[in-house]
């Protein structure tokens, strides 16, 4: 398929879409990966992912951004959903003071299965419905500040700041990498060893092997 060309790059950052259903996850993702945006989309289903692959800081970063549901009966993917995540961008809808609201509970969901130092970038999405903002900037940013979470309003609609979004987490997340302060958390494999019988081979059966299958003549 001559993909060779693309899949080099020098990083590869997974970064995973999280907050209610209907906030416009899914066109921040197709907005950034393809430069789509669809009125019509439909609720996302479990899992999808796509990537894109660009510069951050003289380096070929590949981003894997990892969308998800955002309805309670995909709770039980959670751990698998933020296992390696370097990255998350947890987005509220500014005409919709509910989904706001319930960034802390997805905060609280982060901060139980995600990496310590995750990179947590919050995103006010849909800025275009103007006549119908609900949230104001001040609010959310004020609220960022206390968390410590960097922050930023978008519309997938008109493309607006969701490169600059993407940008600026991924250069974090590098900026983390690069000073290797990212607790690395390796599995234990030492103690499966440990565990692990060591098996002996006697010699008499070794020697039930008698001729060799195939000679170099």
């Amino acid at each position: 398929m001559g993909r060779g060309a693309e899949e080099e790059y020098d990083y590869l950052f997974k970064v995973v879409l999280i907050g209610d259903s209907g906030v416009g996850k899914s066109n921040l993702l197709s907005r950034f990966t393809r430069n789509e945006f669809c009125l019509e989309s439909k609720s996302t289903i479990g899992v999808e992912f796509a990537t894109r692959t660009l510069e951050v800081e003289g380096r070929s970063v590949k981003a894997q951004i990892w969308d998800t549901a955002g309805q309670e009966r995909y709770r039980a993917i959670t751990s698998a959903y933020y296992r390696g995540a370097l990255g998350a961008l947890l987005v509220y809808d500014v005409t919709k003071p509910t989904t706001f609201e319930n960034v802390s509970r997805w905060l609280k969901e982060l901060r139980d299965h995600a990496d310590v130092n995750i990179v947590i970038m919050l995103i006010g999405n849909k800025t275009d419905l103007k006549h119908l903002r609900a949230v104001a900037t001040e609010d959310a940013q004020g609220y960022a500040e206390k968390e410590g979470l960097s922050f930023i309003e978008t519309s997938a609609l008109e493309a607006t700041n969701v490169e600059k979004a993407f940008q600026t987490i991924l250069s974090e997340i590098y900026r983390i990498i690069s000073k290797k302060s990212l607790s690395s958390t390796p599995h234990p494999a030492s103690s499966t060893v440990k565990e692990g019988k060591t098996i002996t081979v006697r010699e008499s059966q070794s020697t039930t092997t008698t001729t060799p299958c195939c000679t170099s003549s």
